[in-house]
């Protein structure tokens, strides 16, 4: 028989409700069984509205519940160290959701604390875990579009729900920390995990909100094998949600969007309710999103993560790539604020075997590299080579029959 667990749910906010929702809904065999809530009777409600047993806004009493095994933390950034230690002080499976900290110190003392412990640990970054994207990595792993030699990953929309998310001191950045997260992971996917972060030049502003928080960024991120990675975040977009990823290779493309014109379009004149998350909108044209729970990847993530606790392996999301995401952040910010290319610092690079470099196969025309053949109108055969002694470009036209 399949094993089950008993869940402590830490949060009963936004991510709080998707992380039960998908429980309670994909595998549910697994259940939540304590809520946590700061509010005792914002823990009273959700728990009624999702049938769990105890309902309290003590963080200690909901953490050491003798009936659960697993604590999930979907909590604000700067309770996650608490969380963490007093989950792996109960000698419990810890799951935290992005970021693992406000910073990589905060990160490194996390992924500490369970190693020292030695319990189970995963890192919900669920965007990774996408239909989409876990279909585009089985892709890129078959070789189907070569080398990946750049990765571009967006994620804007008008802003978070919470207070907090707005406050640097608390969640200890803006967009970047925010939304900076996902697309550095995402990017660190398709390049290969093996692929050290190198350094990064990054651009941030705050253009719209009156806060101290960055509400826009832009950054690249250099890896060691040569390949870029490149993301833009925003709290100032209108218009929704919008998720899109491109990766391009020495073979091949791939183009991703996971929650704007995907092939769900709706018009109404009436206020047709909720749509999706941060839709901004109840009328006009809507983009409607059929499974949010499995587009945004809950689904998936969450049986990969009972599934390796299931059967003693590390989960495709760990702590440690939590600590290697918040060390790029933390770049960023510097690079930010320095205006030049600044180095990813890591305590320990951990990888299983070196980063695939890239490797690119030169056609040769009579002594010539090839750099682009292409037909052109009137069926002539265009040619760009390059004298690879002397760097000289030369074009060549061939009359095809």
């Amino acid at each position: 028989m399949a094993n089950t667990h008993q869940v402590t749910m830490l949060g009963a906010g936004l991510i709080g409700m998707f992380y039960t929702m998908t429980l309670h809904g994909a595998r549910s065999r697994d259940r939540v069984a304590v809520i946590y809530s700061r509010s005792q009777s914002r823990a009273e409600a959700f728990a009624k509205e999702w049938g769990i047993p105890k309902a309290t806004n003590d963080l200690a009493a909901a953490i050491n519940d003798p009936e659960t095994d697993v604590v999930v933390i979907g909590l604000p950034n700067y309770q996650h160290v608490e969380a963490v230690e007093l989950a792996a002080k109960a000698g419990k499976a810890v799951l935290l959701t992005k970021p693992l900290a406000r910073n990589a110190q905060e990160a490194r003392q996390i992924l500490e604390i369970v190693e020292r412990a030695g319990v189970f640990a995963g890192y919900l970054e669920d965007l990774v875990y996408t239909p989409k994207t876990l279909k585009a990595l089985a892709s890129v792993r078959a070789g189907a579009i070569g080398d990946v030699l750049w990765v571009r990953s967006r994620e804007t929309h008008s802003g978070p729900h919470s207070a907090w998310f707005w406050d640097k001191e608390l969640a200890g950045g803006g967009a970047i920390v925010d939304l900076g997260c996902h697309c550095a992971e995402i990017i660190r996917n398709f390049v290969g995990k093996n692929n050290r972060p190198v350094e990064v030049m990054c651009w941030a502003a705050t253009l719209v909100h009156p806060i101290p928080a960055d509400d826009n960024a832009i950054a690249l991120i250099r890896f060691e094998n040569g390949a870029v990675g490149q993301f833009e975040v925003s709290w100032s977009f209108r218009g929704g949600m919008d998720l899109r990823d491109e990766v391009s290779g020495t073979q091949g493309t791939i183009w991703l969007n996971h929650f704007l014109r995907t092939g769900f379009e709706m018009f109404t004149a009436a206020k047709g309710g909720y749509t999706a998350e941060k839709a901004e909108t109840e009328s006009g044209w809507l983009f409607p999103v059929g499974d949010e729970v499995h587009e945004l990847g809950y689904v998936n993530m969450f049986a990969d993560m009972f599934d390796a606790l299931d059967n003693g392996r590390q989960p495709m999301e760990t702590f440690y790539d939590g600590y290697v995401v918040n060390a790029i952040l933390d770049a960023c910010y510097k690079s930010a604020a320095s205006k030049r290319w600044e180095p990813v610092e890591l305590f320990e690079w951990r990888a299983s075997e070196p980063a695939k470099p890239i490797t690119v196969h030169h056609e040769m025309r009579d002594g010539l590299a090839l750099v682009k053949e292409e037909l052109m109108h009137g069926n002539q055969l265009k040619q760009i080579l390059c004298d690879q002694s002397t760097g000289k470009i030369i074009e060549r036209v061939i009359e095809v029959k």
